[in-house]
């Protein structure tokens, strides 16, 4: 059977509202967002830094490892992701070959941005110096059914009227979607909006004493078609050190076993929420008596009722 093909280009098209996409970093944070029904994900270069290596975002992401991990989530994810490619990793022709690779991995988006140092990301390329890069990441993907996303640093306080420019020129080039990333107002966006045509990325949507900055309808108005936020990685740590804190004081996982969480699965294994039975489906219809997935013989709970089941087609 076909693996059905996950198109971000195709979504945003058919989409009458803002696609939101969360940030994740692994198959485990893209599976929990594709479970709760988001139609599309952004791999956060800052949080796969921190996942992957241990290590805070500050230039020691490279190219090896987002195209690692954007193999791994493309691979077992029915739902289109984006990639943060950073700086595109050199000038022009690595930019033209981190493309290449990407596409390759799968993604279905790739956002380039206009910093001039990774560890001083405020600090802006010249702009024709961008503009190279934009125009090779346009090669790589010409043909592809992946989408460029150009972002610029630019700072709205001080450079809104470089950063409109920008990424106006961007869009002039070919880049589909823009992102003026440090937006956090609305004034900021309806400029943005009106300097800047084609498709928008409005980034990181927070929430400040409970009252949003803009909303996503609000987003859509003005014409951003694609919003993202990063709340996965606070999550999981945020879950397991309440699990920590518990397991650690009573010497034991006691705590995890009993408590009920967000999927009514108890025990101390996330395994039930990746389906192990639809992989036995699977291999069922290669021949051969159905099995059951046990872990070390013991029975695996059902895939918890209330989450999106993607087929199994869509995950191999």
């Amino acid at each position: 059977m076909a693996r059905k093909s996950k198109s971000l280009r195709k979504l945003l098209r058919e989409s009458t509202q803002c696609v939101m996409a969360p940030c994740v970093y692994d198959c485990a944070s893209a599976r929990a967002v594709e479970m709760v029904g988001f139609p599309a994900m952004m791999l956060s270069g800052g949080e796969v830094s921190i996942a992957m290596n241990g290590v805070i975002d500050y230039g020691f992401t490279n190219l090896t490892d987002l195209e690692w991990i954007t193999s791994r989530i493309s691979q077992t994810s029915g739902i289109p992701l984006a990639a943060d490619i950073e700086d595109g990793f050199g000038g022009p022709i690595a930019v033209y070959r981190s493309a290449r690779r990407m596409v390759m991995a799968g993604a279905k988006a790739i956002q380039l941005e206009d910093a001039g140092d990774m560890e001083e990301s405020t600090e802006l390329l010249p702009r024709e110096k961008y503009y190279e890069k934009v125009r090779a990441a346009l090669a790589a993907l010409d043909g592809t059914d992946c989408i460029l996303i150009a972002r610029t640093n630019a700072d709205p306080a001080t450079q809104l009227d470089e950063g409109i420019e920008r990424m106006r020129m961007a869009h002039e080039l070919g880049a589909e979607m823009t992102t003026v990333v440090k937006l956090t107002k609305i004034e900021d966006a309806r400029r943005v909006a009106k300097g800047v045509p084609g498709w928008k990325m409005y980034p990181d949507v927070a929430t400040w004493n409970g009252v949003p900055e803009i909303t996503a309808e609000e987003c859509y108005a003005l014409g951003f078609n694609f919003l993202t936020t990063h709340y996965t990685l606070k999550a999981a740590m945020d879950g397991m050190l309440e699990h920590g804190k518990r397991n650690f004081a009573e010497q034991g996982v006691s705590y995890t076993c009993m408590k009920e969480d967000a999927t009514g699965i108890k025990g101390m294994s996330a395994t039930p929420l990746f389906d192990p039975q639809s992989y036995m489906e699977l291999q069922s219809r290669f021949g051969g008596q159905r099995k059951e997935y046990t872990i070390v013989g013991n029975k695996v709970e059902e895939f918890p009722a209330g989450f999106v089941r993607t087929p199994i087609d869509d995950r191999l």
